[in-house]
């Protein structure tokens, strides 16, 4: 009795513990407690609502602002359908959560020391100002530059072809090189082409040697961004007539420097060349005419017995060589790349065509363009590099950056803007009758045997008909093996 009423007082007056319907009766209390905190939580959290009862539009329990549907509130990555009332989860999104080309990769670039956009130059802060306006005209994508040595071992060419061989994926997607070794990456299949791909090649505004520069055997390997060619600097307070002539410089007798050892001799193939010479016969192969070569070493010999040839040139075997005897006043004449000249503008020199053999004018011509290297047909990113070689070659910037870096503009509307007027007179001419040199096969025939001949009448050991014969036949009789 005691037991009961102890219960019933401990219990109230409700069942009996231990009866199943005491148990319903506690179960049945949890239950509302439970519910009333529930009740509590979603009136606090306002955005939580796990079975769906608060609908879009609808009011808190307690009262107080709407509560935003769950679907604005998180991170979503269905497209718009672009209907009225769609979900505007697309508007939320930020420039960097867009997906990069490549799968959020950066777009690698390789550049020589010279094109390096952190290099502080005002060529290389042009070139560092495009490519961030090309990330921020295409968000989500990210440019990375790695600076490689122009020419040799770790170079970019030697570069190219090592990652090719061991490490695919480190190539780069675009990379600027010299019409030489471009040349070399595309018969190699280093690079790719560009055919299919771009048709700013067929665009009218591009000088003629541009064109020339970017195709290899018939198919485009390169956009071109910078040329070089062949001038000759004299100083005007040697020389106060502009040498247009070789009589005339023959006459005054100042000395030349050029590299007269260059085991390609493209000075001397210049001459040959303007004499109407021929660099391959009808099979492409390597050949060489007596007539117009008699008339370049002919040039040789007279000019050396003038002293506008000295003997000691047959010491120089580069371009650097020649450019350090000019500067340090043992020549007043020299022959080299315009890059030379457009660097340093020195206020002591002024630059002029290289006299011509023939009726018309030439010269021999290099260049820098972007080619292609990534491997991969169906990436992303070369959809994304051939872009941006296209953005490098816009003729707006050519004609601000070749100003700035020194090199000769591909495209002749980049001339047009250039503030310089006096080196817009001197340079359109120039890149009129520009021609890319020969190609490498050719040179590696032709290069030693020019060689040979020029050192031979610079030194006086040989008479330039004779010589001139014996050079030709060298190429003209099948090399035994």
């Amino acid at each position: 009795m005691n037991g009961r009423r102890g219960g019933s007082e401990r219990f109230g007056s409700g069942p009996v513990p231990g009866s199943r319907t005491a148990v319903l009766g506690l179960d049945a209390r949890v239950f509302l407690v439970l519910m009333a905190a529930c009740l509590v939580l979603v009136s606090c959290a306002g955005n939580f609502d796990p079975l769906g009862w608060l609908q879009p539009g609808t009011a808190t329990p307690g009262g107080g602002s709407t509560v935003p549907s769950p679907m604005l509130t998180q991170t979503s990555t269905a497209k718009p359908t672009g209907q009225a009332g769609q979900s505007p989860t697309a508007a939320h999104l930020t420039p960097e959560s867009k997906t990069p080309a490549g799968g959020g990769q950066p777009l690698l670039i390789w550049v020589p020391p010279q094109f390096d956009p952190a290099n502080g130059t005002p060529a290389g802060d042009k070139l560092k100002a495009r490519l961030a306006a090309f990330e921020n005209e295409n968000p989500g994508l990210k440019i990375q530059v790695r600076v490689k040595g122009a020419t040799g071992p770790g170079g970019l060419l030697d570069s190219l072809a090592a990652a090719s061989a061991a490490a695919p994926g480190t190539l780069p997607s675009l990379i600027a090189m010299p019409r030489s070794d471009l040349e070399t990456a595309a018969l190699k299949g280093l690079i790719f082409s560009l055919d299919g791909l771009t048709r700013l090649v067929d665009d009218a505004d591009w000088y003629s040697y541009s064109r020339q520069l970017a195709l290899i055997q018939g198919s485009v390997f390169g956009l071109p961004f910078a040329g070089d060619s062949l001038l000759m600097l004299y100083r005007p307070a040697k020389l106060p007539t502009p040498p247009t002539n070789w009589p005339d410089l023959i006459k005054a007798g100042l000395p030349v420097s050029f590299p007269a050892a260059d085991n390609q001799s493209l000075i001397t193939l210049l001459l040959y060349l303007s004499a109407g010479g021929q660099v391959k016969d009808s099979q492409g192969r390597p050949t060489l005419q007596a007539e117009p070569l008699t008339k370049a070493l002919k040039l040789y010999a007279d000019g050396q017995k003038a002293g506008i040839f000295p003997n000691w040139l047959a010491q120089y075997q580069t371009d650097g060589q020649a450019w350090q005897a000019y500067r340090e006043q043992r020549t007043q004449l020299l022959i080299t790349w315009s890059s030379r000249f457009l660097t340093d503008l020195p206020a002591d020199t002024s630059a002029v065509p290289i006299p011509s053999l023939g009726e018309a004018s030439l010269t021999l011509t290099t260049g820098w363009l972007w080619a292609l290297a990534d491997p991969d047909p169906a990436s992303d990113h070369r959809t994304a590099s051939v872009h941006l070689a296209e953005y490098l070659v816009n003729s707006d910037f050519l004609s601000q950056w070749s100003a700035a870096a020194g090199y000769l503009p591909t495209r002749p509307s980049a001339l047009t803007v250039w503030s310089n007027q006096s080196l817009r007179a001197l340079l359109s001419p120039v890149l009129l009758s520009s021609q890319v040199r020969p190609a490498n096969d050719l040179l590696l025939g032709l290069g030693p045997i020019l060689q040979e001949a020029t050192l031979q009448i610079i030194k006086q050991q040989s008479d330039p008909a004779q010589t001139a014969h014996a050079a030709a036949e060298r190429l003209a009789v099948p090399q035994s093996k």
